[in-house]
């Protein structure tokens, strides 16, 4: 009991003590609580019970998974450049060739009809399903989340709206006859830098042989000499060895390969197909 001194309360005050429970996650404190009847009793002491938040678990949506690589079974007349084209190869040939080095074999310009070349990987999108099950992992963070739910609406209504990604460029496809054959020749000169334009070169394949990629001369002085010209610009196999232009077949009868070969040849000593009007 408080010692009584000259401090001591008014007589007309009455007091009343008493305990109170006031729980605290789970725990049981007492309190004093001093009650007063009169307008100048000290207002009693307050203590906010403290709640416990458990912490929103939220479980975060599957990452991209892989899937299984791109196959491509080589057919008879495709080349490295050719594939690496249609099906939109980062790093080109060369980058497809590192990939199936062992398949393929020390010579890139030679691939067998009927392997099969592995290259790219796609990735999944992540699942709708998990990411929702996170949000409603955690009942205080869905209140949270609706107590905000129309400033967030605002805020996106107001953003700036963003530009589409550019769509991506589809494989270019290239039909197997004389204008597929030259206009898959001029690609691979573009990539090359080898001057040539379609006319001139569809001039001189139908003076040189028809367009027959299985023509041969053999009677003129390179069949003499057992070196016939061939294919759709009548080359002979040293000046096709000599121009053959990487990332194309090595047979010279192929019929890109060819017309790469011949423009390669053309543009360094004539500056380009398209000066060619005779025999070269």
């Amino acid at each position: 009991m408080p010692a009584q001194g000259k401090h001591r309360r008014s007589p007309s005050i009455s007091l009343r003590r008493g305990l109170v429970a006031v729980t605290a996650g789970g725990a049981v404190l007492a309190l004093p609580v001093i009650g007063a009847t009169s307008a100048f009793a000290a207002p009693a002491p307050v203590v906010a019970p403290q709640q416990a938040v458990a912490p929103a678990s939220v479980a975060q949506a599957n990452s991209a998974q892989k899937a299984a690589p791109t196959q491509h079974s080589v057919a008879a007349g495709e080349t490295l450049s050719k594939i690496a084209r249609e099906y939109s190869v980062s790093g080109g040939w060369e980058k497809l060739y590192e990939g199936n080095r062992k398949i393929i074999g020390e010579n890139p310009d030679l691939i067998h009809p009927g392997i099969k070349l592995t290259f790219g990987t796609k990735a999944e999108a992540p699942s709708e399903d998990k990411a929702g099950k996170a949000a409603k992992a955690s009942p205080s963070a869905a209140r949270g989340g609706e107590a905000d739910r129309a400033d967030r609406s605002e805020r996106i209504n107001a953003a700036p709206v963003a530009k589409a990604a550019p769509a991506a460029e589809k494989a270019v496809t290239y039909t197997n006859d004389l204008d597929g054959w030259i206009k898959e020749s001029l690609a691979v000169m573009a990539e090359q830098g080898i001057p040539g334009t379609y006319e001139g070169i569809h001039r001189n394949i139908m003076r040189e042989s028809s367009g027959n990629p299985a023509a041969i001369n053999n009677w003129d002085s390179n069949a003499v000499k057992g070196t016939p010209s061939k294919g759709l610009l009548q080359v002979i196999d040293p000046t096709f060895q000599a121009y053959h232009v990487p990332g194309t077949s090595t047979d010279s009868y192929d019929p890109v390969a060819n017309i790469t070969a011949a423009c390669n040849y053309a543009a360094d000593r004539y500056g380009s197909i398209d000066n060619v009007f005779g025999a070269y």
